[in-house]
């Protein structure tokens, strides 16, 4: 395969180090770095420097965290998104838009491939390939970890000394358990945390107190709704990235958003992962309470019913499918009455709803009151109970 140049997505740290040296020794090709800050809490520019080290002359560091929350986050939360039942899809959601990035950038200097960093175990390199090649099916890509022999941290350790790369001390000798964040969540995997029966120790949560540490109050907030996707907190609007941080402060805060989670890999193997998503998890709880009030029961039955296929396309890397797309019309179709507030009562460890309201709301005190009303005839009931039970009845009747 013969490569002029190739845009690596590049973090700085000691594994996408190693594979830049790699792919100008490997390839012979210019490489150009992308650095994608996503909310992920750290300094980029160390990144950049590393770059410049390795004689770099193309370094991108976007800052994405708008778009990361307002076209891929905000959509996703529309459709009330669980993989498994639980996981909020914090990494799943965030390699679509690093893919299209680095397809971009590799349009923009006339680069051949890209190239992720990604190991051939996981879930992140079918995401990262299938959206590259979703976007530009001729593009070449070049998986390091399917290809070298630096299979072990030892190697990869010994690589990098060859070479001269830097290594942060707290990397010499294996470290305890891997980490990925943006600013949806933080997923730790990997080292100490394999053996599910173990509990994971509380260094491992860095993002989000324990509950037993938080407030012994509580904290109310209101957030506001507009066609499904929040507004404002406590009155004060905001662009979908600073919601997203404040709520995720409010969740740290208060203790909510971890998860000890053994899920299925789309590549075949159970893992086990800790995640935190303290804004996420706020925001689906407010999201639901928002619904509740504003969308019809047929149209929210269905919503819940293409839900797990809708998560699944997600993790399984499939965001710019035709399915995913079908399933985002129908339920950005469902969001269109999706406006109002809800207040939720924060405390050790949980988001809950305590009320709700909205302009366009489908409540109707008239219809459920317990006391005397004009508007319903409850004698109406007897005849609708009565025709769904005639098939019941005559299944029984039959034997």
């Amino acid at each position: 395969m013969s490569i002029n140049k190739v845009v690596l997505a590049y973090s700085g740290g000691l594994d996408t180090s190693i594979i830049l040296k790699w792919l100008q020794d490997e390839y012979q090709c210019e490489v150009v770095t992308f650095t994608a800050d996503l909310g992920q809490g750290e300094e980029l520019e160390p990144a950049r420097k590393k770059a410049e080290m390795f004689g770099v002359k193309d370094i991108y560091i976007d800052d994405l965290r708008e778009e990361f929350v307002r076209d891929f986050v905000f959509p996703m939360f529309r459709g009330n998104a669980l993989y498994e039942g639980t996981y909020l899809l914090g990494t799943s959601i965030a390699r679509p838009l690093i893919a299209k990035r680095q397809i971009e950038i590799a349009a923009e200097v006339g680069a051949e491939a890209v190239c992720h960093g990604a190991t051939g175990k996981g879930n992140d390199q079918i995401r990262f390939e299938l959206g590259y090649y979703a976007l530009n099916p001729e593009i070449k890509v070049i998986a390091p970890w399917r290809e070298w022999d630096l299979n072990s941290r030892e190697k990869l350790i010994d690589y990098a000394e060859k070479h001269q790369i830097p290594i942060a001390k707290d990397k010499r000798g294996e470290a305890p358990f891997s980490v990925d964040a943006n600013l949806l969540h933080t997923s730790s995997e990997g080292k100490l945390l394999e053996d599910p029966w173990e509990e994971a120790p509380e260094y491992v949560y860095g993002r989000i107190n324990s509950p037993e540490s938080a407030p012994d109050e509580p904290t109310y907030i209101d957030i506001e709704f507009e066609k499904g996707d929040a507004v404002a907190i406590n009155g004060e609007k905001m662009s979908p990235a600073t919601i997203l941080t404040k709520l995720n402060d409010l969740g740290r805060i208060n203790g909510i958003g971890r998860l000890d989670l053994l899920e299925n890999r789309y590549i075949g193997m159970k893992s086990r992962g800790i995640y935190e998503t303290p804004g996420g998890t706020i925001l689906l709880t407010a999201h639901r309470g928002m619904e509740s009030i504003t969308i019809d029961r047929g149209a929210m039955h269905l919503k819940d019913e293409i839900m797990p296929k809708y998560a699944e396309a997600i993790y399984n890397g499939f965001w710019y499918s035709p399915e995913r797309e079908m399933m985002q019309a129908l339920i950005d179709k469902s969001q269109e009455d999706v406006y109002g507030t809800v207040r939720l009562k924060l405390y050790k460890g949980s988001a809950m709803l305590v009320g709700r309201k909205s302009p366009r709301s489908l409540y109707s005190m008239e219809h459920v009151t317990f006391e005397e009303d004009e508007v319903y005839d409850q004698r109406d009931a007897e005849g609708f109970i009565k025709l769904n039970a005639l098939r019941l009845r005559l299944r029984n009747m039959r034997g």
